[in-house]
């Protein structure tokens, strides 16, 4: 009897191994929050909810102060370059990224190996279109610090020692994130709960105020290179620069390298506010084990067949659209041509997009799946920057309206662009919330689907393909005849072995083609019309979305180089809205994508 107490009061080593992962079933390994403002509640359970919210407006308040004091460097920079010069906003953006750097590492190394400190994870949270996101924005950032790095260490004479010390901090700065967020994103830490939270907020203030840091270097790119044509016209064969490069070549793919991989360091920094911002609302966060669904749907390209036809030809005729617009738009004097073209495209996709938008939206209002109510982080954040980052697109198209209607609407050019803008306008609002409904569909699961979807398949090719025991009694029957020589029954042999693998290697190869593609058709058969209609939808709309993402990312922007708007609102006033709208349309269209893809795999 002894001994089986001891053996009931000392856990075996698998079962701490177990505890780690499971949820605690007594209280006591529960750590509770505390705050020193209610440390007088009676209930433990109020006290910890009261901690709770007080951990993140504290929280919350010091991410504010951080981003108003670099905000208020930026703006400095901008407006009064004097007092206030680049190298100023670098050093407090170093002082900031090596204060999270610190913190991350402590939470690798210390925070996370604590006991019971990740007895929950969110499966919601970090999906792996978000984390693949993360490494493939992080690597091209990389690469364009590099640039930088390259560039500022060719002109070292007449180049501030900070233009070499920022970029290689940054490099660290990106890959310790990187890696923090792939690692530790679906954490529910439930130790150090006010210290996670501050080191979390600040890692957010932090990409924030770089974020604000590109898009505003961005802006005076773009204005540099849209004044550059006058400049040229004036001083043609005037060397005015005061910091010429000794290698010609190695600085132009420097620059060219910079300014094809910049858009990608925005996109990089949002995504890694929202990765983060989960991760503050999971602190502390206890998800019961029976609210967790034990079958997560995968991606599979089953049950698609006319959205990647239309998807792809929409890829295709955009670059085509794209790369002509590149070459004639970066010309002298842009064609009048190329924006009718580049519009024309838009006005013919954004009205398709739409109808599938609407499409899809009633198809939901006849699906029988009932609505996910649980508490979600994750969705509620992708809902928030759905409609945060439309905003953007939507705010420029009604700017454009009023300078079109207010100027010469019967144009052909004018026209076009306010069709445009008013069908842009259309297909956001519809595709929002055709993704925020699909977004709050609990998951399709069908036991019979889900079980052997191709055997019937594989069993027709099996009785239609014809046996390798025909084959074999073929070449048994050919090898039966008498030649008159041995050599050349020799010589005879081997041909004839050569000829039987390569006729069972292509008799091998056309049984997996055709299993393969009577098990895809099977699938693709079996599913509802209304998950079919879903799921094509769905890969349209994300095909649509790419190539609308990549067309404004890598350097297409009527919006400034027609000059209608930029001649009515003034040259400045417009900048600003660009500035606003632009890299929030971009990233939405991105945003879109990830949406798109969760819709599909539900589906």
């Amino acid at each position: 009897m002894s001994g089986n107490e001891a053996s009931r009061q000392k856990p075996c080593h698998h079962c701490k191994r177990r505890s780690a992962s499971a949820p605690p079933e007594d209280t006591s390994a529960i750590h509770y929050e505390k705050f020193w403002l209610y440390r007088h509640c009676s209930s433990v359970q109020q006290r910890d909810r009261q901690a709770q919210k007080a951990g993140q407006l504290f929280s919350g308040l010091l991410a504010m102060n951080v981003v108003f004091l670099g905000s208020a460097f930026i703006s400095s920079m901008i407006f009064n370059h004097v007092a206030i010069t680049l190298a100023d906003v670098w050093i407090l953006l170093s002082i900031l990224k090596v204060l999270c750097l610190c913190w991350i590492i402590y939470y690798l190394l210390g925070t996370s190996r604590q006991p019971h400190a990740v007895v929950y994870r969110d499966s919601h949270a970090g999906p792996i279109w978000i984390r693949g996101s993360v490494l493939l924005f992080g690597s091209f950032s990389i690469l364009l610090n590099a640039f930088q790095i390259g560039y500022s260490a060719i002109l070292i004479q007449c180049k501030s020692r900070v233009e070499i010390v920022f970029p290689s901090i940054d490099i660290l700065f990106i890959c310790t994130q990187a890696f923090f967020l792939w690692r530790h994103s679906k954490d529910c830490i439930q130790v150090q709960h006010n210290f996670t939270r501050c080191g979390l907020m600040l890692t957010i203030a932090t990409n924030l105020l770089l974020w604000l840091l590109a898009v505003t270097n961005d802006t005076i790119h773009l204005e540099v290179e849209s004044q550059l044509r006058e400049v040229e016209q004036r001083f043609e064969g005037n060397e005015t620069t005061l910091c010429r490069c000794p290698n010609t070549t190695i600085c132009k793919v420097f620059q060219k390298g910079y300014i094809l991989v910049y858009p990608f360091n925005t996109e990089y920094c949002l995504v890694c506010c929202s990765v983060l911002y989960v991760m503050w609302k999971n602190v502390g966060r206890r998800i019961s084990h029976h609210l967790v669904p034990h079958v997560k749907p995968k991606f599979k390209l089953q049950g698609v067949v006319f959205g990647p036809l239309l998807g792809t030809a929409t890829v295709v005729i955009g670059i085509c659209v794209f790369m002509m617009y590149q070459i004639q738009a970066t010309g002298s004097a842009p064609n009048r041509q190329v924006f009718i073209m580049y519009y024309s495209y838009y006005i013919v996709l954004l009205p398709l997009m739409s109808v599938g938008a609407v499409i899809g939206t009633i198809i939901h209002a006849l699906e029988k799946r009932e609505l996910d109510t649980l508490k979600n982080p994750t969705r509620s954040l992708d809902v928030i920057l759905l409609m945060g980052a439309a905003l953007g697109q939507i705010g420029m198209s009604y700017f454009s309206i009023v300078a079109i209607v207010a100027t010469d609407p019967r144009d052909l050019l004018n026209s076009l662009i306010l069709s445009y803008s008013v069908l842009l306008i259309f297909q956001t609002i519809t595709q929002n919330v055709f993704i925020i409904d699909g977004l709050h569909r609990q998951p399709f699961v069908a036991a019979t689907e889900a079980r052997h979807p191709g055997h019937a398949g594989q069993r027709a090719v099996a009785s239609e393909l014809p046996g390798e025991e025909e084959t074999t009694t073929s070449s048994k029957q050919e090898q039966t005849q008498i030649f008159p020589s041995k050599e050349e029954e020799m010589k005879e042999e081997q041909n004839r072995e050569a000829y039987d693998q390569r006729r069972v290697s292509m008799l091998e190869l056309g049984q997996e083609i055709r299993k393969a593609s009577l098990s895809y058709l099977h699938s693709y058969s079996h599913l509802s019309w209304k998950r079919r209609a879903l799921r094509e939808i769905s890969f349209f709309l994300v095909l649509c979305n790419i190539i609308l993402w990549v067309m404004p990312t890598f350097g297409a922007h009527p919006v400034f180089e027609n000059g209608l708007e930029k001649s009515f609102y003034g040259y400045s006033t417009w900048f600003a809205i660009v500035n606003f709208g632009l890299p929030l349309g971009v990233f939405y269209r991105m945003h879109s994508v990830g949406g798109l893809l969760e819709v599909y795999v539900t589906a």
